[in-house]
């Protein structure tokens, strides 16, 4: 039953990785492999119980007579509930960031973009945009900004091809920003979630190679453009007219929102309590203001008029349930014991965290960022620094304790690598359908580049890693 797990896992990655190709939603397949996982797992719930779970399970039982369904009961208390709201914490926090900006952009809080790229001078404009993208991003969910700047870009820039460069800088530095912090990618989040990296540390060793990583293919992708860009400005702004706020109400809630979120590690420090908390009454603080900022708008009913795109509210939906899918998908995996035979075998056949992370790297390039860097999440516990007496090779042993080595290189290579290929990330999957990217186009004009900036960021990684640990 551990091999049908396993092979449902791995075709789940193959139709993943295809899914430019044959048009299925990834989302529905990391929700159907861990739907169809589970329901193996507990089919044949004894025999794993019994093999991992042995002590638990008699405890559980309290004397009692062990029975089909007290192993499902078992399952479902001691096991699943864990690995659901390990997942739900995770959702959540992306549901109240992708509302936050939402409200934020809706009450044209981000209109100051539009007004410093109202140029036409290339350089001026893609250095702005790709800048803006890497600090909301990196307060922000990654995809929602991505998507949010794309659609400011295209209702700017009228020539297609110089879209499609443009788009895929915006790409680049929306998962380079994303990769910054705890709180703007659902890698870092699921890190800081599991206690394997804490706020300050990460972003004190992602900065240099996160910047590295998205100056030097944006360098590169200016070279490839006109000096003066095809651009028109249109008199209707992205937002939608349904605001009527002053420019310090904008700035006001610019700073409920973005401030709030920066004061959520802070809040997680103290109270120890999940970050999704501190994101919902950020959310919920700012969902007050925009109702006061806006009550005369709101009880003429004009705010039903909102212009959304639809592209931002399907990528946003899409996000949530293949997260829910892909960690419930690893946590039936991991509860088969499968990823500790392969970790061993890592261990004891490549025994380099660096090799480890190059490959995820490539690997997320073809699946998916954040399957690959669950996955690789999913082979190694969270080891205290007392274990380590108790383990033969300490000093290897040591990458994987908390702030450890393993845990930042999966980070950062799994968030630029994957934007190797186009469909590596779901911003990468947004720029294909809205500007009809095609696969061979990005490898041929930007997937050098993007190498070129991972691997500069990756030495980069290599030297503060050496350098203080």
């Amino acid at each position: 039953m551990t091999l049908i797990i396993v092979i449902l896992l791995l075709l789940g990655y193959v139709v993943i990785a295809t899914g430019h190709l044959t048009g299925v939603n990834k989302a529905a397949i990391a929700m159907f492999v861990a739907t169809v996982g589970w329901v193996v797992y507990v089919c044949y719930g004894t025999d794993f119980v019994m093999a991992h779970h042995a002590p638990e399970y008699l405890a559980f039982l309290k004397g009692t007579e062990p029975s089909s369904d007290a192993v499902k009961f078992f399952i479902y208390d001691e096991l699943f509930l864990y690995y659901v709201g390990r997942a739900a914490s995770i959702v959540m926090f992306l549901l109240a960031t992708m509302s936050i900006i939402d409200i934020l952009n809706n009450n044209g809080c981000f209109d100051f973009i539009s007004k410093w790229i109202r140029t036409r001078n290339s350089k001026r404009l893609l250095w702005t945009i790709t800048l803006a993208t890497f600090v909301i991003s990196a307060n922000l969910d990654n995809l929602t900004t991505a998507t949010m700047m794309l659609v400011i870009m295209r209702n700017i820039v009228q020539n297609r091809r110089q879209r499609m460069l443009i788009g895929s800088a915006i790409v680049i530095a929306a998962n380079c920003g994303g990769c910054l912090t705890v709180i703007g990618d659902p890698t870092s989040l699921l890190l800081w979630g599991d206690g394997a990296v804490s706020a300050t540390h990460f972003t004190s060793y992602m900065a240099l190679p996160t910047i590295l990583a998205w100056v030097i293919p944006t360098m590169l992708i200016n070279r490839s453009l006109p000096d003066r860009l095809d651009t028109q400005w249109s008199p209707m702004p992205y937002r939608g007219d349904d605001t009527n706020l002053r420019p310090w109400q904008r700035v006001l809630m610019l700073f409920v929102g973005i401030g709030g979120l920066w004061f959520i590690p802070t809040f997680h420090n103290i109270t120890k309590l999940s970050p999704f908390l501190g994101a919902l009454c950020v959310l919920a603080v700012l969902w007050v203001v925009n109702e006061l900022m806006n009550r005369k708008l709101m009880n003429a009913d004009q705010m039903s008029q909102r212009l959304i795109p639809r592209a931002l509210q399907y990528g946003a939906h899409q996000q949530i349930l293949f997260v829910m899918g892909i960690m419930l998908a690893m946590g039936v995996a991991t509860e088969t014991g499968v990823f500790a035979d392969v970790s061993a075998w890592f261990d004891e056949n490549i025994h380099s965290v660096w090799v480890v992370g190059i490959v995820s790297g490539v690997l997320s390039s073809m699946v998916d960022t954040f399957t690959i860097a669950a996955s690789d999440i999913s082979l190694y516990p969270v080891l205290q620094p007392s274990q380590l007496e108790l383990v033969p090779d300490a000093e290897y042993m040591a990458q994987f304790v908390k702030n450890g080595a393993y845990w930042k290189i999966i980070a950062y290579s799994t968030a630029v690598g994957g934007c190797l290929l186009s469909v590596g990330s779901t911003s990468g999957m947004a720029l294909m359908k809205m500007e009809h990217v095609r696969l061979s186009w990005y490898v041929k004009h930007l997937s050098l580049k993007v190498l070129a900036g991972w691997l500069v960021g990756l030495a980069v990684l290599w030297f503060e890693i050496n350098m203080y640990n």
